[in-house]
């Protein structure tokens, strides 16, 4: 596969799909309950996958065009439903090139190649260091040309992140290779409008701040976390990780990422006793609550797009390839964190950042965007529908649960509703225990008795996994 589109591929350019089948965690319109969240991972580990793919299915939503998420899901055998309910498959994705990912990766790869119907992917990335070495990404090569020539073959180009992404794909012989960024920051269509509400920083200020285990653990984020915490009594944390979340919930530590105790997420850090953490599940209430804010920075991409569609001044923190090539694409402020002062202050960033390429070149970068949702059969809310108007009306008539905050209260409302839905999961697995005994007693006819001892053992360990960490976290010392 050389990466050329055959003239006689089917994107069906003239005629757009009528029903699109997203890969996203959840649609934007499922209000799901905290616990629940938790449990399924409708976020996919990472909460800033929802920016970008709830920003996906408004701009893909017209009057001709339905948009159903799948979960998440990259289950081979539904390819053949797929091809009869769906007239295309669009993929938005992160840094998917990366070797944490690669079994994932070949699992989309065997669910694409038996699609007949066009796939469209929407700004991956490859990750590297800052100085765009490939060299750690050599062993998943080959994963990664299945993957992008099994797309190649059901799209007219493949949209990638930026420069360091395009030229990773190119020496690799592809060509139908676009940057278009990340969907998510054309939520507003566009329209981006970004300006400094204060003219400088003081202690008076409300500062979000964010930052992955990895930067802080290795890369100096805990320590810039620090010295603003000491600087600004109004800061707050955002974390964006599902162990960050089950740690503000549930005080689970069993993940390995609460090792990390500089984690403002972690129960022993005093942002987390000071009540100045949030994890959120849904991107609306994060956006919401960004508008109240004079900056963000740190070293989430996502975490400071979200602070930017609310209009608040940000600062990216770049540690890796995947925000380096994102911010100079989209020319979002911000600085490589190997050469960031060790005493920096937000104050600081906050002089220094300037927006008026962000926003002047928006409009530009939307165009691009559009071209190439065009190229691959897609119509987009803002050329071909109410600008998303319908969309956001209907967001703003659901009710979201707001962003998730640390468990220091100990009364008995907090611990009932978690008891209570404790006790509804165990319902729920009692019910399942029994069908599977019923089943088991149905089937096993001329089989051995053992047989049934697996299917109890495993019922067994489900319930101990979804109830037990919880119920001691909460039991604990007499304490959540």
């Amino acid at each position: 596969m050389n990466g050329v589109a055959p003239k006689d591929r089917d994107v069906r350019s003239a005629l757009p799909p009528k029903r699109v089948l997203l890969r996203s965690g959840k649609s934007p319109y499922d209000v799901v309950p905290v616990e629940e969240a938790l449990h399924r991972d409708v976020i996919a580990t990472n909460s800033g996958n929802l920016i970008f793919s709830d920003a996906a299915h408004k701009i893909l939503q017209t009057p001709h065009t339905e948009v159903v998420s799948n979960g998440i899901r990259s289950d081979v055998s539904a390819a053949s439903r797929i091809n009869q309910e769906y007239d295309a498959f669009v993929v938005p994705l992160a840094n998917a090139f990366r070797p944490s990912f690669e079994p994932q990766l070949k699992r989309l790869t065997r669910l694409i190649s038996r699609l007949r119907i066009p796939v469209v992917v929407l700004g991956v990335g490859a990750q590297t260091g800052l100085g765009y070495d490939p060299a750690r990404l050599k062993p998943m090569e080959p994963a990664v040309r299945e993957f992008v020539s099994a797309v190649l073959d059901r799209s007219a180009s493949i949209g990638v992140r930026g420069e360091f992404t395009e030229q990773y794909l190119k020496d690799m012989g592809f060509r139908d290779v676009e940057v278009i960024g990340c969907p998510s920051l054309f939520l507003h269509g566009k329209d981006l409008t970004v300006r400094k509400r204060v003219p400088e920083l003081t202690a008076d200020s409300r500062i979000a701040v964010n930052g992955s285990h990895n930067a802080v653990r290795k890369q100096g984020m805990g320590r810039i976390i620090d010295r603003a915490h000491a600087r600004y009594p109004h800061l707050r944390y955002i974390g964006q990780n599902l162990s960050d979340a089950r740690q503000l919930h549930w005080r689970d530590l069993s993940d390995p990422n609460a090792r990390v105790t500089a984690m403002p997420t972690h129960p022993d850090h005093p942002m987390y006793r000071e009540d100045k953490v949030r994890v959120y599940i849904d991107p609306v209430t994060w956006i919401d609550d960004l508008r109240a804010f004079d900056y963000s920075f740190g070293s989430r991409i996502h975490g400071n797009i979200a602070a930017l569609l609310a209009g608040t001044p940000a600062t990216v923190l770049c540690g890796d390839s995947r925000t380096l090539e994102l911010c100079r694409y989209f020319e979002i402020p911000h600085r490589r964190i190997d050469e960031l002062p060790a005493d920096v202050d937000p104050a600081t960033l906050y002089e220094e950042a300037d927006f008026g390429a962000l926003t002047g070149n928006h409009h530009q970068r939307f165009e691009r965007f559009t071209a190439f949702l065009d190229r691959n059969g897609l119509q987009n809310t803002f050329t071909h529908g109410d600008g998303g108007a319908a969309f956001d009306r209907r967001m703003r008539s659901l009710a979201f649960p707001p962003g998730i905050r640390p468990w220091n209260d100990t009364g008995i409302a907090e611990l009932g509703a978690r008891f209570g839905w404790l006790n509804s999961r165990v319902t729920e697995l009692t019910a399942d225990n029994a069908r599977l005994k019923r089943e088991l007693a149905r089937a096993r006819t001329g089989a051995k008795a053992a047989a049934a001892a697996p299917v109890t053992a495993s019922v067994y360990r489900k319930a101990r996994r979804v109830v037990g960490r919880p119920l001691r976290r909460a039991l604990q010392g007499g304490r959540p």
